[in-house]
């Protein structure tokens, strides 16, 4: 039992295994293969509904029949990704040309999700049948054995066009990821006709052919003059915006109305697009919104922007440029399978990798055809031979005891324990040779094959066999004949299915938006004990005041082009802008404050929140749990950042009261033990955020500071103990850094 213990390193092991899940994601799953342009999942659906019948011709099959049989065969890796495989490849919005011809729901481009397999249709695309899957029965590719070695699956499928190109790929693998846009089917044709007349064309040379990226939902490529990096090094980012148009409205109003999306946007993109559009309403970024409406339908998008009478469109249109996904960037990085390595492709490699499988498969092809039309040729021949010495056929198998002695006879020339009508007879039959296949064509022709009619159309098919076998002959010993092969083919397919480009290139400048200043006022902020906060109108807080501080845990009047600041116990200080807070009515719930800001709900509780102004007027004080005090220039405060530490704590210390310092003369700590000391605030020293302070009352193990008060010089200030009253005003003012007195009421 010892001698079967292999004792190696726990690293080599995880390393040699992480190695093998990493290339098998990225050669078996994620990737596409850069001859067919397809993953290998797509390949096996494609495959299967082949095998399956699923012709474009015939009827639609449930697509849960799919998805089954290709699991069971071909893809054991979940039902799930094949069938969300299936759908993709039936998404016009996605694809620039769909490979699937999908009959019932299979989602929208506004990221509705297709309908259950068990509801769905789906039967092969005429070009996937006729360009895809065609030439499988001609040793045009290998196959090999599917996971549990009882099918065969082909490593490739023969596809006769750059597919990598036109519907484009996205996949993340481990560690790499390829992401590249589709393009025009016509344009990438041209390009590969030109590439196979001359191969020293530069990527430069084939961008003439390829204007750039082409999606299937239009928009507009605003960085033409970038794209030839990007296709040169086969990574880059191109930036891409809706289309927009204006209409008039209603009453005056102008319409603002987008008519196509930019590609990443399809999905959840729209809907995110329209919630960014009502938020810069919300957010009073702009006041030119009246309303805005998803027109959209089966004939395109329609998101309509109804604008106000005066407004600048231009203006408005460059800011939603800026704010939202209207301008939106996609990250282009052409990286495929190429020799059975990933490898990032430029356009001319992907060109390359494409005309030399066009070439390989073309060359499989005719050898194919070429040896069906040498062996259909060879029993034409013994046919046509045996048919001028029919008698002689005739009597030899009528002189045969059996079938194995005549064919010996016509093969071989053995005449013995033959029947023979003469000596003539016989040594002409020893000298008829014909070949083991012939003898076989000869031994099973029928007898209507001795009518003159039928003996003429033989020999007309025997010349076009010849005709053929020299015709392939020359494609496959002459380069010239095979590229003109597959340029007729190729300029076949563009005219059967090439379309109008759709997205525009060009070069645009950087949207500019100018902001209209904002008119300076007075709001009034409000944040309840939940941590929803807002801002409302100065009169509306004037006249509810007593209601607001009752039910309200802040509230005070700032400028609506300020900044409220928030106070946490962990010491750090984190900012909102005023013009990010709703403004609302006073019943209204608010926002919550750590939807806008990096506040921590789950580790920090608020101290204190004020204007950033007043802030600015006055100096703070901090008093944490183990009575560390300091008091800080309250301008330190006015930060650029969203989050800043406000104070340095020692390790498991935290704040527990900050204060604005307005006229307060003293300040009195709480123990949790019940101990009390006033003393005055003028003792505390002033220094820096960064600063831990001074000790303000000495405690004993294990207590800590509960609560702070603060005194004018003549205030009373009373507060509840054990349901007793005591007074603060009638503590004795004593030093700072002492124990202080332990009160009993």
């Amino acid at each position: 039992m010892e001698d079967r213990i292999i004792r190696t390193e726990y690293s080599e092991i995880m390393q040699k295994s992480f190695i093998d899940y990493a290339m098998s994601v990225i050669v078996a799953r994620a990737l596409p293969d850069i001859r067919d342009g397809l993953k290998p999942v797509q390949r096996r659906t494609l495959y299967d509904m082949y095998e399956l019948g699923i012709r474009y011709d015939r009827p639609y099959r449930k697509s849960a029949r799919i998805v089954g049989d290709t699991m069971g065969k071909y893809h054991p890796h979940g039902d799930s990704s094949i069938y969300e495989c299936l759908v993709v490849m039936t998404q016009d919005f996605k694809k620039a040309v769909p490979l699937v011809d999908g009959h019932g729901n299979f989602g929208n481009i506004e990221g509705d999700g297709a309908a259950a397999m068990r509801y769905t249709e789906a039967r092969l695309s005429k070009l996937t049948q006729e360009n895809f899957l065609e030439d499988l029965d001609k040793n045009v590719i290998d196959f090999l054995p599917n996971f549990d070695e009882t099918e065969k699956e082909p490593s490739v499928l023969p596809v006769k066009i750059p597919n990598f190109l036109i519907n484009g790929s996205e996949g993340i693998a481990v560690g790499m990821a390829t992401s590249t846009p589709p393009h025009n089917l016509a344009e990438v044709i041209d390009a590969e006709i030109a590439y196979i007349k001359d191969d020293s064309l530069s990527t430069r040379d084939l961008l003439k052919y390829i204007k750039g990226p082409d999606f299937p939902t239009g928009g507009i490529v605003i960085n033409k003059d970038e794209l030839y990096d990007i296709y040169n090094t086969g990574s880059g980012k191109i930036r891409i915006r809706g289309k927009v148009e204006t209409e008039k409205g209603r009453n005056g109003h102008i319409n603002l109305v987008i008519t196509e999306i930019p590609y990443t946007m399809i999905g959840m993109g729209i809907g995110k697009f329209m919630a960014d559009v009502a938020e810069l309403a919300e957010k009073k970024v702009t006041n030119d919104i009246v309303d805005i409406s998803n027109q959209s339908s089966k004939e395109g998008i329609r998101i309509v922007i109804e604008l106000k009478k005066d407004t600048n469109v231009e203006n408005f249109t460059n800011l939603l440029y800026k704010k939202t996904k209207l301008e939106d960037t996609f990250g282009v990085n052409m990286l495929a399978i190429d020799n059975g390595r990933p490898e990032t492709l430029s356009l001319k490699e992907i060109m390359r990798a494409c005309a030399d499988f066009q070439f390989e498969i073309t060359t499989r092809k005719y050898q194919t055809l070429l040896k069906k039309e040498q062996e259909k040729k060879e029993i034409q021949e013994g046919l046509i031979k045996a048919c001028n010495v029919i008698d002689l056929v005739i009597e030899i198998l009528r002189g045969s005891k059996d079938r194995p002695m005549a064919k010996n006879c016509l093969v071989n020339g053995v005449t013995d324990g033959i029947n023979f009508k003469s000596r003539e007879s016989k040594a002409m039959a020893a000298q008829l040779l014909f070949t083991e296949a012939q003898a076989d064509a000869i031994l099973e022709m029928r007898l209507y094959k001795l009518i003159g009619l039928e003996l003429n159309a033989l020999i007309k098919e025997h010349e076009q066999t010849v005709a053929n076998i020299y015709k392939y002959e020359d494609i496959l010993e002459s380069h010239d004949s095979m590229s003109l092969v597959i340029q007729t083919e190729l300029l076949k397919i563009k005219k059967e299915y090439q379309r109008e480009r759709r997205t525009v290139i060009d070069n645009r400048e950087n949207a500019v938006y100018e902001e209209k200043p904002v008119e300076e006022a007075d709001v009034a902020f409000i944040m309840d004990r939940f941590g929803y906060a807002k801002t409302i109108d100065v009169s509306t807080y004037e006249k509810n005041k007593e209601t607001i501080e009752a039910e309200f845990k802040y509230s005070f009047i700032m400028k609506n082009t300020g900044k409220v600041c928030f106070f946490t116990n962990t010491g750090n200080l984190h900012t909102v802008k005023a013009m990010d807070l709703p403004q609302a009515r006073m019943r209204d719930k608010g926002v919550p404050i750590d939807n806008i800001s990096n506040f921590d709900t789950s580790k920090e509780s608020i101290v204190l929140a004020s204007s950033q102004s007043d802030l600015n007027l006055y100096r703070i004080l901090f008093t944490t749990r183990q009575a560390m005090m300091k008091i800080v220039d309250g301008g330190e405060f006015d930060v650029s950042k969203r989050t800043v530490a406000a104070t340095k704590l020692a390790d498991d210390d935290e704040v527990v009261n900050v204060a604005v310092l307005h006229n307060q003369k003293t300040v009195v700590l709480r123990s949790n033990n019940g101990y009390f000391l006033r003393f005055p605030i003028d003792t505390i020293p002033e220094k820096k955020k960064i600063a831990v302070g001074v000790r303000g009352m000495r405690l004993s193990k294990n207590d800590f500071i509960k609560d702070v008060f603060y005194l004018d010089e003549m205030e009373e200030k009373c507060i509840d103990m054990s349901g007793k009253t005591l007074n603060l005003g009638h503590l004795k003012v004593t030093s700072r850094d002492t124990k202080g007195t332990k009160v009993r009421i």
